[in-house]
């Protein structure tokens, strides 16, 4: 079972400044550098042992040996340092949680905080590009929906004036048959009833009625 994080910050956050002379931010820091030789060092499987059964100075020693060599890594995949340093303290608390499923014989330490490093890192920028992927996405969709809907608006809208204006055109038993036929949905004898007038006449002036709307309307058959 992975161990839960202990009390309080497991360490300071991560803040390597570069300063003249200093190794470029995305190189691993080399463990021993400007310090002087920690005898926890010279054993980290004995140390990850301890930590492994919980031993918060143990994981200390193992801090300081491995978050420079772990922040390197990262910053060298994520190329940001604000995220790279959330990745680094990500994966220095996996180092915590995970201690106990650390085997000597499958690599050492160094390698298996490496490995760790940099799949965390990866999964960051997955992780970031599909964020970016989703909100290009969203805003195209967005996009496209906004122009097709003032579109059709504009064309629904162009189409009625026309409409209008054609009807206008007709006579007035012409214009009532034809609102009553298309826009009410009442059959011919329906439509004859309504205005009182024969069948054969609204049939009549219908048919006039829906050949002058087209030629208006410029519709071709």
């Amino acid at each position: 079972m992975d161990a839960p994080p202990p009390d309080g910050p497991l360490r300071p956050p991560l803040r390597l400044p570069v300063t003249a002379g200093a190794a470029p931010v995305n190189q691993p820091i080399p463990f021993g550098a400007g310090r002087p030789e920690d005898p926890g060092r010279r054993d980290l499987a004995e140390t990850m042992q301890k930590v492994a059964h919980g031993d918060k100075q143990a994981f200390s020693v193992l801090y300081d040996a491995l978050a420079p060599m772990v922040f390197g890594i990262v910053v060298k995949v994520v190329r940001d340092r604000a995220q790279s340093e959330e990745v680094a303290q990500e994966v220095m608390i996996d180092l915590w949680r995970q201690a106990a499923r650390y085997r000597p014989d499958a690599g050492s330490v160094t390698t298996w905080a490496a490995t760790i490093a940099h799949r965390r890192a990866v999964d960051r920028v997955r992780s970031a590009q599909a964020a970016a992927d989703r909100e290009q996405a969203r805003a195209a969709r967005e996009h496209t929906t906004a122009f097709d809907e003032v579109a059709e608006q504009v064309e629904t809208r162009l189409e009625s004036e026309q409409v209008r204006r054609c009807m206008r055109g007709l006579t007035e038993l012409q214009r009532q048959a034809v609102n009553l036929a298309y826009y009410q949905g009442l059959t011919y004898r329906e439509v004859a009833e309504a205005l009182r007038t024969p069948l054969p006449t609204i049939k009549t002036r219908m048919r006039d009625g829906l050949i002058r709307l087209r030629d208006c309307m410029g519709v071709t058959t």
